[in-house]
């Protein structure tokens, strides 16, 4: 057995003492800014927002004859237990409700007739060819995630893994919803999204599907970036838990600081216009 040393010693107890001290520190300027309720509701639901926001709140109205709902990924592979990440996603997918979300904005688009737009998650034999990945794309690559056999062929896709949830294949194939080109990694720079938004008069944007930290929030930021305003719906979406972290509350975090708004789906469907 390796003995430590005296200078080892002293490094441990330092880092302990530091700490407990920044731990102590936070502790109390929570209390002297009037804070510890928020900690504590921070700490029973880390997903709840803040008591007390230092943000200004958002003042996005809709103007629904230039707002379209855009839903990324509703496809088998994320929001079903038969899917290949349910095992990562499941859980978060049970506790914000998101397939039945989900389905409520699709109804209540369809129902006042505002554009529906879905960006989808497809990868073909040829993109196995990449010659570099990062993290979740090696892992969406050896698991088969989204996975068709061409571009040219409707084979095998019907009940896939890249097929869409059924609960929504009405919705998605009454011929009046925008059905893009797909994105390839996490965002809409690589598909035709922007286009056909601006095509139909679109700038502003009611945003869910899946996942969360990923391609909800790439879609996000390049919406932002090309000049829409954008409004989160943050139980329609969901994503993994991992030991390398909680991708749903690193989403929640930054749909706050920048998205235009963030919503549950009871008020995105109130601000269509319907109760």
């Amino acid at each position: 057995m390796r003995i430590k040393n005296k200078h080892e010693s002293n490094v441990s107890k330092k880092r302990r003492y530091f700490n407990l001290s920044i731990a102590s520190a936070t502790l109390i300027v929570a209390a002297g800014l009037g804070l510890s309720s928020g900690l504590t509701q921070a700490a029973s639901n880390p997903y709840a927002p803040p008591a007390e926001p230092a943000l200004p709140p958002s003042d996005m109205v809709l103007d629904l004859k230039r707002t379209a709902l855009v839903v990324t990924d509703p496809q088998i592979d994320f929001l079903s237990p038969d899917g290949v990440t349910w095992g990562v996603v499941g859980a978060s997918v049970t506790e914000h409700n998101t397939v039945a979300n989900l389905g409520r904005l699709f109804d209540a688009a369809k129902k006042t007739d505002l554009p529906v737009a879905v960006s989808p998650h497809y990868y073909y034999p040829t993109d196995k060819g990449w010659k570099f990945e990062g993290a979740l794309e090696k892992l969406m690559h050896k698991i088969g995630m989204f996975n068709r056999e061409s571009p040219y062929t409707m084979e095998g896709f019907d009940g896939s893994g890249a097929d869409f949830m059924p609960e929504y294949k009405e919705q998605i194939q009454d011929g009046k919803t925008i059905v893009t080109s797909p994105h390839k990694v996490y965002g809409p720079d690589t598909n035709d999204l922007i286009l056909q938004l601006r095509k139909n008069g679109i700038d502003q944007v009611i945003l869910a599907g899946m996942s969360a930290n990923l391609c909800v929030e790439s879609h996000l930021r390049e919406l932002l970036e090309q000049g829409f305003e954008v409004a989160v719906v943050k139980d329609a979406t969901a994503a993994a838990k991992l030991p390398e972290g909680d991708g749903y509350l690193a989403a929640i975090t930054n749909f706050r600081y920048i998205a235009n708004a963030v919503w549950t789906t009871d008020e995105a469907i109130k601000r269509m216009g319907l109760n």
